[in-house]
């Protein structure tokens, strides 16, 4: 007979705990989990494929464990005169979360967002020690500086976890947010910009607020807008000294030779990889409209993938759809179900197949 977790010495935190759990469903429309389902394009696949291959020539060697070119071509690639010394990376951006509560959280210390928001938050937060608080937002999911503000100093966490945009709600995050709840903690605030190349193109980023702010860091993936979730890198920019903190914590040589020769390469062809967004974003606002056109009721969306309400029973909906072949997200939120803007096929397969359902509630 084989053990169970009760049989092991596991920690007592740990004790109950679920992991990450998003179905991975072999369904001939899969948008349940925000990928980019647009192909990487053959010219980027290709020029890809000669950075990896000439990897593999050295890969007897242990990788560069500064990952300097890669630092130098994520701070090009982000503008607002940011420098390799202001550069982080890893496998995912999850990876780079930790390695931020690693250094800035553990046993004794808190962490704090505001629900619902990315369920990743608190499984790292327990996972490296550190207990997880949660606040609450407005009923439109929004959050208002003030309020915002006087939960973090009621809370006084040594970590904040700002989602912007959120998700699974897909809720934009004015910069005055960020800003009241920065003045409000002596802790660490993140922004999670994991989905800002779907927002409007003239709306600011979080890394206009970078100078002078040494305890704030925003946090970016390439898995969504460049399409590289199988790839697996994450980074972030903050002040320099935020970076030495880190390079504390992080194992040697984390990331690969063939990883980091696969997204140098992919930066260098940023124009092309970002025309993709424009596609996804033209989708997911066809979302919108038609999901409320069948008489639900979508969220405002700056990601690639639309939140919506008024859905009877979510669990009977999502398994209608994925009898369909089409598989969403259920994210526990009662009445609501998220789905990922996919190509143009993709969408029109999910709303065809939303429509047979039946009506809203």
């Amino acid at each position: 007979m084989s053990a169970s977790l009760d049989d092991l010495p596991l920690r007592d935190d740990l004790r109950g705990q679920k992991p990450y759990g998003a179905p991975q469903a072999p369904l001939p429309v899969a948008l349940n989990v925000n990928e980019n389902t647009h192909p990487v394009p053959q010219e980027v696949a290709d020029d890809i494929l000669d950075s990896v291959a000439r990897a593999l020539r050295d890969v007897n060697r242990y990788p560069d464990r500064e990952f300097t070119p890669l630092r130098e071509a994520f701070a090009d690639y982000l503008g607002h005169g940011l420098t390799r010394d202001q550069i982080w990376a890893a496998n995912g951006s999850n990876e780079v979360l930790q390695h931020i509560l690693q250094a800035f959280g553990g046993p004794g210390r808190t962490a704090f967002s505001f629900a619902p928001t990315y369920s990743m938050y608190p499984i790292i937060t327990r996972g490296t020690g550190a207990t997880w608080t949660a606040g609450t937002r407005g009923h439109d999911f929004t959050l208002d500086p003030a309020d915002a503000a006087s939960q973090v100093e009621a809370a006084a966490p040594d970590v904040v976890f700002l989602c912007a945009p959120n998700n699974p709600t897909g809720t934009p995050l004015p910069l005055d947010v960020v800003e009241a709840v920065y003045d409000a903690t002596d802790g660490i605030v993140i922004v999670d910009e994991a989905y800002q190349e779907f927002a409007p193109h003239d709306e600011r980023s979080a890394l206009t607020l970078l100078p002078g702010r040494e305890r704030l860091v925003v946090s970016r993936t390439m898995s969504k807008a460049f399409a590289f979730a199988g790839a697996r890198v994450g980074y972030l920019a903050a002040d320099p000294a935020f970076i030495d903190a880190l390079r504390l914590v992080r194992l040697p040589y984390h990331l690969s030779a063939l990883t980091q020769a696969a997204a140098t390469a992919a930066l260098h062809h940023a124009p092309t990889m970002l025309r993709m967004v424009d596609e996804i974003v033209a989708q997911r606002d066809r979302i919108s409209a038609t999901v409320e056109a069948l008489g639900y009721r979508p969220y405002e969306s700056w990601t690639n993938f639309v939140l919506f309400n008024g859905v009877e029973d979510s669990a009977a909906t999502w398994h209608a759809l994925y009898e369909r072949g089409i598989l969403v997200r259920d994210v526990g939120i009662p009445h609501h179900l998220r789905v990922t803007a996919g190509t143009e096929d993709e969408t029109t397969a999910f709303l065809d197949a939303l429509a047979s359902v039946g009506s809203a509630s």
